[in-house]
């Protein structure tokens, strides 16, 4: 096991620097000059090319690359453009109502999905799969923003049982963070909830058919026990497959659903930033993001050898 940890980890290094490349590249490939950005409409042609000469622009490609990726060893991700202010210091700032998020919707899309896929395989060809078919499909098919607009206008603006934006940091109070949380993070999770859901009914049909599944019926397993025992943790690999993949959905949602719910997350610094083609502040958030979806991945990959100890690369 733990020289398919090492394996394993060791192959993620050409995948984080292949990454960090293209993050870098940004700069180059994104439309807009920062100097002239920064010089602004009035800047002679001589000012803007001082101030691309301070930020080192004009500097080879590699040579800034590599430049920036030792900085980024040493936890330096570089300063803000406009604020002045280190990478890592706003991120920081950012980074607990993102992964606060994250982490409920996980929660909520993990615990109502995979029981979901598993009574609607259970239930096959009943009204029960149809509907959790059809909420899956709904799910599935209708964008994040659409989904926060309508929750926020029936449960805050309406009933007014939570609020419509903010975010309250889980040190005041475990209700008042949740209170802030449930409604973007029911927004987020459908999406993520009806493509698990989907993958865990196909899945647990297949499985449901095997000869196991039916020798553990006939010595009189309860359908409990075959259904969360026996054919639930067989059909385990595609679901965490499923759960890997769609975490980079997950990431690119989290965007859309901070700036509907005005969450002082990652998710708005990235937006604020694109706006102001602040190359350092979207250089370190993607690079942030990219970093964790192949840390998940990694996750996923050594959660296959748990599951099915068979597999081994």
């Amino acid at each position: 096991m733990l020289s398919y940890l090492v394996r394993r980890i060791v192959a993620t290094i050409p995948v984080v620097l292949l990454v960090a490349l293209f993050v870098f590249s940004l700069l180059y490939i994104a439309p807009g000059d920062p100097a002239a950005i920064i010089a602004g409409d009035q800047a002679t042609p001589a000012d803007v090319d001082r101030i691309r000469a301070s930020l080192g622009l004009d500097r080879p490609f590699l040579v800034r690359f590599f430049d920036w990726f030792w900085h980024i060893l040493h936890g330096d991700l570089g300063t803000s453009i406009f604020t002045n202010l280190p990478v890592t210091h706003m991120i920081a700032q950012r980074i607990e109502p993102t992964l606060s998020l994250m982490t409920l919707t996980l929660i909520l899309s993990l615990g109502c999905a995979i029981p979901m896929g598993v009574v609607a395989a259970w239930k096959h060809g009943t009204w029960i799969d149809s509907a959790v078919m059809m909420t899956a499909v709904l799910g599935f098919s209708t964008p994040v923003f659409v989904i926060g607009y309508v929750l926020a206008y029936v449960f805050a603006l309406r009933l007014d049982w939570l609020p419509v934006q903010g975010f309250t940091p889980i040190s005041q109070g475990l209700w008042p963070f949740l209170r802030n949380l449930i409604l973007p993070s029911i927004a987020l999770g459908l999406v993520y909830m009806a493509l698990i859901a989907r993958i865990t009914r196909a899945t647990m049909l297949d499985v449901l058919a095997q000869d196991y599944v039916r020798t553990a019926k006939a010595k009189g397993v309860g359908q409990r026990g075959v259904l969360f025992v026996h054919a639930l943790k067989n059909a385990a690999v595609p679901i965490v497959t499923i759960v890997g993949i769609g975490f980079a959905a997950l990431i690119g949602g989290a965007v859309v659903t901070e700036s509907v719910f005005a969450i002082p997350g990652l998710g708005r610094l990235t937006v604020d930033a694109i706006l102001r083609r602040d190359y350092p502040v979207i250089q370190g958030v993607v690079l942030l993001f990219s970093f964790i979806y192949v840390l998940v991945n990694l996750g996923v990959d050594l959660l296959y050898t748990l599951f099915d100890p068979r597999i081994r690369y």
